[in-house]
């Protein structure tokens, strides 16, 4: 049997209004407001998930606890659905970061292997002098 997750819309239009403490009618309202849009079965019939009955409650709390319209509180839905959004790209940029910087710190490791050993970074402190080496010529120890 499959496992079901609270966004499965399992519940008849009847039982989710009595799970949510409203009437089928106000359901029906929301859904054509569009602060709870239920899944939909292939005859058309409504079928609500336990996302959609926590929505539904929300929407009862903000309405009759904080005095918010419908169109105030369907303002509130989309702008938490905004941030939901934004904080998944932000996630999602974050890792894409990482992995650039992971990038970078390899290939700046490969260019620091490919030096030659006989060649050494130098930056006279006074930018304004300059060192020329010379190497020594071999002698008779070497």
């Amino acid at each position: 049997m499959a496992e079901l997750s609270e966004e499965t819309p399992v519940f008849v239009i009847s039982v989710a209004a009595q799970l949510a403490g409203m009437h089928a009618q106000t359901l029906r309202q929301y859904d054509r407001l569009g602060l709870v849009s239920p899944g939909r079965t292939p005859g058309g019939g409504r079928r609500y998930s336990a996302r959609d009955i926590a929505r539904l409650q929300a929407v009862a709390r903000l309405s009759h606890e904080e005095g918010i319209n419908l169109a105030g509180i369907k303002r509130i839905i989309e702008l938490e659905s905004a941030v939901v959004q934004l904080r998944r790209r932000l996630d999602e940029l974050a890792d894409e970061l990482e992995l650039s910087e992971q990038r970078r710190l390899s290939a700046e490791a490969a260019v620091h292997a490919s030096y030659r050993r006989d060649l050494v970074p130098f930056r006279p402190a006074d930018q304004q002098s300059m060192l020329v080496y010379r190497p020594r010529k071999p002698g008779p120890h070497g």
